[in-house]
């Protein structure tokens, strides 16, 4: 890569690596670990796999960005009419409200490790989340979100401590391993849920778009994107690995993120702990913002309003109050004492679950309309390994559904 295309490239770079790592979020991290130790490394192929499907689907929702230069909920809303969109933005919000109060239990449970009480944390980290969206452009916020994400590498550094298996890890990776079982089943989809959620796919192709990337610097973007998917493998990969080496051999069954790094403690040591806890905050500081922005981004497409970072709140009014309101309610929620806080992660994942088959063949269908995508739309052997991994996972969530209808009907 010569000067040229490398000023190229880092002038593009970010959209793909910042939203691959946010969706690391306390959620995903507690699934991931979950997997490690009920299971060990069998379900380490699982990861390989959404990872795989996740640079396909965020190559697709960059692309329809760069070529039309409309975000997702625009060209849902252009396509598809008012009620889909409807449909679409009620399910996001819901779910989105919920995660966000995930990410708030994240940030308190990491710095309670440290010995800081949650009713200042969580306060504290609302407000800072705040001002750097409001105060700062799209550049700045961009900046401080890619160091935010260099936060996970502790995860692979924890994950190296432990001292794994690595040739049980090579085949957990490589070598399928599947239980007809419930838990087994409903781990998968979960693992496919947390890895390739639909909040990711508004907020990319909004990027995208608020970034300015054309079709001429598309490339760059690509790259972006596969940087991205490959980092959110390696975190949650290692993450996987870490459980299983630790925490499936005692037989400890995970409750939260933060079980497992305090839990990494008398069996890797205290800087396994440390590394463990750092990265959980760091990952759910960025989600904690993003998500309240994928929410504002599709909200404000869907019905034609102004938004974007760059605009100031005199000019984006209706996004800045989405996003204010979103960050005081994730905040607020937490600050509640009893409140369920495992009952509402799941509640998210759920309706993350079942939107995103919705979202996926959203995307699908638009990616390859000629009319709106030219020369851009799919090739065959692209769309076969988009369409088919998409009917695997609408397969597994109708499965589920159906067991969970026959389980309470029993």
């Amino acid at each position: 890569m010569n000067r040229r295309r490398l000023i190229l490239f880092l002038t593009t770079v970010g959209p793909g690596i910042i939203i691959s790592a946010a969706d690391n979020d306390a959620g995903g991290i507690t699934t991931y670990a979950v997997a490690g130790a009920s299971y060990g490394y069998e379900m380490l192929w699982v990861v390989l796999f959404a990872s795989l499907f996740l640079a396909v689907v965020q190559e697709m929702c960059a692309r329809m960005g760069a070529v039309t230069g409309k975000g997702l909920s625009d060209l849902i809303r252009e396509n598809f009419g008012v009620r889909w969109t409807t449909f679409a933005m009620l399910t996001l919000f819901i779910a989105n409200v919920a995660v966000t109060m995930a990410e708030f239990a994240g940030i308190a449970a990491a710095l309670e490790i440290f010995g800081i009480s949650r009713y200042i944390s969580v306060p504290l980290s609302a407000v800072a989340l705040w001002v750097l969206l409001i105060r700062g452009s799209y550049h700045y916020v961009e900046k401080v979100f890619l160091v935010l994400a260099l936060s996970l590498v502790g995860y692979l550094i924890a994950g190296y401590l432990v001292g794994p298996d690595w040739n049980a890890v090579i085949a957990g990776t490589v070598v399928p391993s599947v239980r007809f079982e419930p838990g087994f089943l409903l781990l998968t989809v979960a693992l496919i849920g947390t890895t390739i959620t639909p909040w990711m796919q508004f907020v990319l192709q909004s990027s995208v778009v608020d970034k300015g990337v054309t079709v001429q610097e598309y490339k760059y973007t690509r790259l972006d994107i596969y940087l991205g998917a490959f980092y959110t493998f390696i975190v949650c990969y290692f993450i996987v690995i870490t459980a299983g080496a630790t925490l499936h051999p005692a037989g400890i069954a995970v409750q939260d993120a933060a079980q497992v790094a305090i839990s990494l403690a008398p069996m890797a040591g205290q800087y396994a702990e440390v590394l463990f806890a750092i990265g959980l905050l760091g990952v759910s500081l960025m989600a904690g913002s993003i998500l309240p922005l994928s929410t504002a981004y599709a909200i404000c497409e869907a019905f034609g309003l102004e938004r974007g970072v760059s605009y100031s709140i005199s000019d984006a009014p209706v996004f800045y109050l989405v996003y204010t309101a979103l960050i005081a309610l994730g905040a607020g929620a937490i600050l509640i004492p009893g409140l369920p806080l495992v009952q509402v992660m799941l509640f998210s994942q759920d309706v993350n679950g079942i939107l995103i088959t919705v979202v996926l063949i959203f995307i699908l269908l638009l990616v390859n309309n000629r009319r709106l995508m030219g020369r851009y739309v799919n090739g065959p052997w692209y769309n076969l390994v988009a369409w088919g991994s998409t009917a695997i996972i609408i397969a597994f969530t109708g499965m589920l559904l159906v067991s969970s209808i026959l389980g309470m009907g029993s």
